[in-house]
């Protein structure tokens, strides 16, 4: 099987491709730095298994490249490369298109039999979160989305919203819009109020749908 590798570490896509590569049903054809490269890629290798990191630069982040490569490229399956084992990461990466989610301190054991698990079309989640997991879906599937509150945002607020889902910080922000850090962060409390959201997955999750990422 054909994988893509995505980590902002050099060392860390070293390492994975060492360990994959000695595998004799697996080969690493392509690794990247960000998500942009991630994309582009997967779009000239069409893997079967795309290795993706969560946490990446600002403006190419793990879980908004997910999103954007799920949907281009749905016979590329995501497995998701991170160090948090936040259940309501998983739920998002899982919502936006990704296969499983794995650890990067898990066994190299574990790594390989999830590639496996997500290329013949399973889904890998580590046996301790699966619980939370479903609890989560079950929450989000009884939230009404008829009352989407978009409209309510006022025009600058529309601006900022991508922004902090790009995972640009208040400053970078108020340097970009030339206004100032506590104006970001009144916005930013504005926003998470009135679409109800209480964390960033959410946020990007909702930007994503809401088609105000691009690349």
């Amino acid at each position: 099987m054909k994988i893509v590798i995505a980590d902002d570490h050099a060392v860390v896509r070293s390492g994975f491709s060492m360990i994959l590569n000695y595998q004799e049903d697996m080969e690493v054809v392509a690794t990247a730095a960000d998500g942009l490269e991630a994309y582009a890629m997967v779009a000239k290798h069409r893997p079967d298994v795309l290795l993706m990191d969560l946490s990446m630069p600002p403006g190419e982040s793990g879980l908004i490249a997910t999103g954007k490569i799920s949907g281009d490229f749905p016979d590329t399956k995501i497995l998701i490369l991170t160090m948090y084992d936040d259940d309501d990461y998983l739920f998002h990466v899982l919502k936006n298109g990704a296969s499983g989610y794995v650890l990067k301190n898990a066994p190299d054991e574990e790594l390989i039999s999830a590639i496996r698990m997500v290329y013949k079309g399973g889904t890998y989640i580590h046996p301790q979160m699966a619980t939370s997991l479903v609890r989560e879906f079950i929450k989000k599937d009884s939230e009404s989305a008829d009352n989407d509150p978009f409209n309510s945002l006022s025009k600058r607020e529309i601006e900022i919203l991508p922004l902090i889902a790009k995972g640009y910080g208040n400053k970078e922000i108020a340097e970009k819009l030339f206004v100032s850090v506590k104006t970001v962060e009144a916005h930013k409390a504005k926003i998470m109020e009135k679409l109800n959201l209480k964390s960033r997955p959410e946020l990007v999750e909702y930007a994503l749908k809401k088609k105000l990422l691009d690349f």
